[in-house]
């Protein structure tokens, strides 16, 4: 497909670690990047925007306090009308990323969120209409998760992964209407894979912070199944990088899962980050709920530092296939690197470096 470049880009969820790294791109090809950002953001926006592009951000970056829970995104009159007769292409990265977020937050900011800038790309007439959703919006799927696999039965595990999947109902609803949306479906996103870089520590990096705490031995829960179960982790650099390409090269009305075709099961990813932090792993028989009720504790959470939300993944029986992503990023030089490859810069970054206070939830 030829390249296709709006010259007038608005993007949400900056000055988040993946906006921003994806506006640094987009700046490059585009004549303005418009990001919509909550107010108590904005001073943070304004340092990231200086950093990425420089002192005279302001000729290439354009940022409008508002909220994608709104309707109209929060946005005045004016410029809300300036935007739609401007805006070529949305990107809508903004969610609320937390596995123990409450119903209500979640279906405000994942699903009337979305709704929101929908609606609002749709009074743009955009000619792309780039949504991040997550390979999550599978659930608890007993099996293999495809990229031409949505509504499946599944039950879910938190409101996260419930409101994504709402959310991108809606978008692929609109794209059923030959609306031109494209969704993206990252995997568990973790630091850079040369660098180790990242803004804040979750995911398996619960399971990291603790290794490092325990001097030579660290008890782990362990659950029936989990010796076969992946966690599918991909590095950021390789979810923008590709992001940034499709959105480019790739076909709207496409779904693309950006997972690692070979992750590391739940055994192997323990033992890689128990190698690097010279820590032994003492496997410790639970269920998932033992394990749930401990953690979930004042004592044990203050000791650990593991959010009892974060177990449902050591058994997950789904498994992420992303053949067309693969097609489609084919030639680019661009592919997810093995877990493998980059788990001693994670874990040295980890070890040098605490999570950045500013960074957005």
């Amino acid at each position: 497909m030829v390249a296709v470049t709006a010259s007038e880009v608005f993007v949400t969820g900056f000055p988040g670690f993946l906006g921003a790294s994806l506006l640094e791109r987009l700046v490059t090809r585009t004549e303005t990047v418009h990001c919509l950002v909550q107010p108590k953001y904005r001073a943070a926006a304004e340092a990231r925007a200086a950093e990425l592009v420089g002192d005279d951000w302001g000729a290439d970056v354009r940022l409008y306090d508002g909220d994608i829970t709104e309707q109209g995104l929060g946005l005045d009159a004016a410029d809300r009308s300036a935007l739609h007769a401007a805006v070529g292409e949305v990107f809508h990265l903004a969610a609320v990323y937390d596995l123990g977020v409450s119903r209500a937050v979640a279906e405000a900011v994942n699903v009337d969120g979305t709704r929101h800038v929908l609606e609002f790309a749709t009074a743009c007439a955009v000619e792309r209409f780039q949504y991040v959703s997550t390979c999550y919006v599978s659930g608890r799927y007993d099996g293999v998760f495809t990229e031409s696999d949505l509504d499946v039965g599944q039950s879910f595990n938190n409101h996260y992964e419930a409101t994504k999947f709402e959310a991108e109902r809606l978008v692929q609803a609109r794209m059923e209407e030959e609306f031109p949306a494209t969704v993206y479906r990252p995997a568990i996103v973790v630091g850079h894979s040369e660098t180790g870089e990242t803004e804040k520590y979750d995911g398996p990096y619960y399971v990291l912070r603790w290794l490092q705490r325990c001097p030579g031995v660290a008890p782990l829960p362990w659950f029936p199944g989990a010796d076969v179960t992946e966690l599918n982790v991909v590095p950021w650099d390789f979810v923008v990088e590709a992001i940034d390409y499709l959105s480019q090269h790739g076909e709207p009305g496409a779904v693309y899962q950006l997972c690692d075709p070979n992750p590391p099961t739940i055994p192997e990813l323990t033992r890689l980050f128990a190698e690097a932090t010279n820590t032994r792993v003492l496997p410790v028989p639970a269920t998932p709920g033992v394990g749930k009720r401990l953690l979930g504790t004042r004592a044990a959470r203050s000791v650990t530092g593991i959010p009892p939300e974060t177990l449902d993944y050591f058994t997950l029986p789904t498994r992420y296939v992303n053949p067309a992503t693969r097609r489609a990023l084919a030639g680019s030089g661009i592919r997810c690197p093995p877990f493998a490859s980059y788990v001693d810069v994670l874990v040295e970054y980890a070890r040098t470096h605490e999570a950045r206070s500013d960074a957005m939830t």
